[in-house]
């Protein structure tokens, strides 16, 4: 295929993903909005109640306010009496819906960059192509770094580690990146078995086992207090995989929908 050919093709489809990626984006943000808003709502509600209770405690111990160093070390950050947060509520609601439109601007970018080279190395057909590289995408970049560091609702978690969880999630995602190249690399070396059971066992043991040696050397984190409810901590954390998965799910759809579009009117 002529390079001038390729090019173009390739421009093609990351106007696709792009595409594709704004919808899923959106798709997303209204599901985090209806599903995992109200949880982020009562996450700080309980914050800002356990602050007032602690500030009531302090001044009911006798001891005279500070109005030096001390009443600011009394404030819970981000959450001082008398001092407006740097971004309203509202503010934050509308701002969901500009970081989902970009984050799937650019998983929409990087997916159509997968695609355009997994064609390739595949006789999978265009759709069903962007339906498997969604789905792989979905294992990589969420459910594995999920279950090994699930989501925490704002209430939860110590700020002087956040650099830390931050840096082990990127790990939890580069496992999971290799994890699926893995079983991708074992279905390659298989492809001429005959038996589909073998093939896929085979990559679903690769898969499987470099996730578990992954998550046997990452340490493990748990800042959850014993104080804060397990029944709205697990509903935030489902409401945040539903999200996630809402967003792969229309990504890999949309994009679906655009290629039998285009191949439909002769474009590749």
């Amino acid at each position: 295929m002529p390079l001038e050919t390729i090019t173009e093709t390739f421009k093609t489809l990351l106007v696709r993903g792009l595409l594709a990626g704004l919808i899923a984006g959106l798709i997303a943000g209204a599901v985090a909005f209806t599903l995992g808003e109200p949880h982020v709502q009562a996450a700080i509600a309980l914050e800002e109640s356990a602050a007032a209770v602690e500030e009531s405690d302090h001044h009911a111990g006798g001891s005279a306010p500070d109005h030096g160093h001390g009443s600011e070390a009394a404030e819970p950050e981000g959450h001082s009496h008398g001092e407006d947060a740097l971004v309203s509520r509202t503010g934050q609601r509308v701002g969901l819906f500009l970081a989902a439109g970009l984050a799937g601007l650019a998983f929409g970018a990087i997916f159509a960059v997968v695609v355009h080279h997994a064609r390739r190395f595949t006789a999978m057909t265009g759709t069903l192509l962007t339906i498997v590289v969604a789905g792989l995408g979905w294992l990589a970049i969420e459910a594995v770094p999920f279950f090994k560091y699930p989501a925490n609702p704002p209430a939860v978690g110590d700020p002087d580690t956040i650099n830390e969880r931050t840096l082990l999630w990127l790990a939890s995602v580069t496992l999971g990146l290799l994890s699926v190249a893995a079983a991708v690399y074992v279905g390659r070396l298989l492809k001429n078995q005959q038996l589909v059971t073998v093939r896929a066992a085979g990559q679903i043991a690769a898969f499987l086992g470099v996730v578990a040696i992954g998550y046997a050397v990452l340490p493990s984190i748990d800042e959850v207090g014993e104080d804060f409810p397990a029944t709205l901590l697990w509903q935030f954390r489902i409401s945040s995989l539903a999200t996630q998965a809402s967003l792969w799910l229309a990504l890999g759809l949309a994009f679906a929908f655009l290629t039998e579009r285009a191949h439909r009117r002769g474009i590749s």
